[in-house]
C-alpha cells in the first residue's frame, strides 16, 4: 500500500510486487483547515483503498510525504501544509490502518526520497549507479541514489533541495527563507510567473 501526501493531493494505491497500482484514489489536500482536517482526507484516502478486493492481501504500508519530514520520529512538517508541524502521520496512518483491520508495519520516507527509489528500481534512474532525482510540483524536493544505494540522510531529508537558497535577494519563501529554489522552480512558482508575464 502506497499513500502520497503532497501540498496539492494526497494519493493511494494498492501496489503490486512488480510496481503496477491497483485501487488508485486521491483527495485534494485541504486548505484552510487544522491538523485534524488534513488527517481527515488521509483518512478517506485509506478508507477508499480499503473497499478493494485486495486490501486484505497488503503486507505494509509505504508512506512518501512533501518534506521535510523526520523519519527517527516519524513525524513530518511539510512546508506546504502548514496544519502540520511535528504531526505524527506514520503513527496516525498506522491507527487508521488497524482500525479497518489490517495491522502492517509502515515506512515513513519524503516524497522524493520515494520517487528517487522508484525511479532507481523502474524508471529513469534504472541502470544507474548514481542519481539525484527532483520533484517538481507544489513544492521541489527531491532524493539520492549513490552506488546503487538510496541514501536519504539521518531523518529522510538527503536531497531535498527545495529550500537551498540560490537568490540571497530573492523573493520571501514560506520557509522563511529567501530566494529558495521552490520559490523559484516549483510548479506553482513557474505558474504564478507566467501569469504576471501575462501569459493565460
Amino acid at each position: 500500500m502506497a499513500i502520497d501526501i503532497g501540498g496539492t493531493k494526497i494519493a493511494g494505491a494498492l501496489v503490486h510486487p512488480d510496481g503496477t497500482m491497483t485501487a488508485t484514489t486521491r483527495r485534494p489536500t485541504p486548505r484552510g483547515v487544522d491538523a485534524e482536517g488534513v488527517m481527515a482526507a488521509v483518512a478517506e484516502v485509506v478508507a477508499d483503498l480499503s473497499g478493494s478486493p485486495l486490501w486484505s492481501s497488503a503486507v505494509r504500508c509505504g508512506i512518501g510525504s512533501a518534506g521535510p519530514v523526520d523519519t527517527s520520529r516519524g513525524t513530518v512538517s511539510p512546508v506546504n501544509i502548514g496544519a502540520w508541524r511535528d504531526f505524527p502521520v506514520q503513527e496516525r496512518i498506522a491507527a487508521e490502518l488497524a482500525a479497518r483491520g489490517a495491522e502492517l508495519p509502515t515506512v515513513l520516507a519524503g516524497d522524493g526520497v520515494a520517487m528517487t527509489a522508484a525511479e532507481h528500481w523502474l524508471g529513469a534512474a534504472r541502470g544507474y549507479a548514481n542519481a539525484l532525482c527532483m520533484v517538481v510540483s507544489t513544492g521541489v524536493g527531491g532524493g539520492l541514489i549513490l552506488n546503487n544505494q538510496l541514501h536519504p540522510g539521518p531523518t529522510g531529508n538527503a536531497g531535498h533541495i527545495g529550500h537551498i537558497s540560490v537568490a540571497f535577494d530573492g523573493e520571501p519563501c514560506v520557509c522563511g527563507g529567501r530566494g529558495c529554489v521552490e520559490s523559484i522552480a516549483s510548479g506553482t512558482a513557474i505558474a504564478r510567473w507566467a501569469r504576471e508575464q501575462g501569459w493565460t
